[in-house]
């Protein structure tokens, strides 16, 4: 059975800088096993983000890669603050935020695009908690998807 970190490795991406808050508080918190990890963006190799209305400016499989974009910088924090994916026992909740037009209703088909990466990280039991997708009017800065998520610590 292969580790966290193997799976990941195993999928040949690359972790985005772990994003700097942009406001006052912390990219995440560990509370006795648990972790919490505010809403991060669509950061990516550059550090750039992804930026984008979904409905409008990018279609629903553009908005699901940026998602999965989103879950890698999760992923970046939790590597950046914790040393390992390894530390995480299982992924409890997932609240995914989509910038999208009125008439858009698949978000949950976006947010995919973050809890399949995650299910691929640390399996199919693990790796897939609750979750929330729900849309939004904007988002900061004008990125398609937001997500924050809790976490279970060895």
């Amino acid at each position: 059975m292969n580790t966290a970190d193997q799976n990941f490795d195993a999928l040949r991406l690359n972790l985005p800088p772990a994003p700097k808050p942009l406001g006052v508080y912390k990219p995440c918190l560990i509370d006795g096993k648990y972790l919490y990890v505010s809403g991060h963006g669509t950061v990516q190799d550059d550090g750039s983000l992804i930026m984008g209305r979904i409905g409008d400016t990018m279609t629903a499989e553009e908005g699901k890669l940026a998602a999965r974009q989103v879950g890698l910088a999760i992923l970046s924090t939790i590597k950046t603050n914790l040393g390992s994916l390894n530390k995480v026992k299982r992924v409890i909740k997932v609240l995914g935020m989509v910038n999208c037009k009125p008439d858009f209703e698949k978000h949950p088909f976006i947010i995919n695009g973050c809890s399949e990466l995650f299910a691929k990280v640390w399996g199919d039991d693990n790796g897939v908690g609750v979750r929330s997708a729900v849309g939004m009017g904007s988002l900061p800065g004008n990125i398609p998807v937001e997500i924050e998520a809790l976490f279970e610590l060895f």
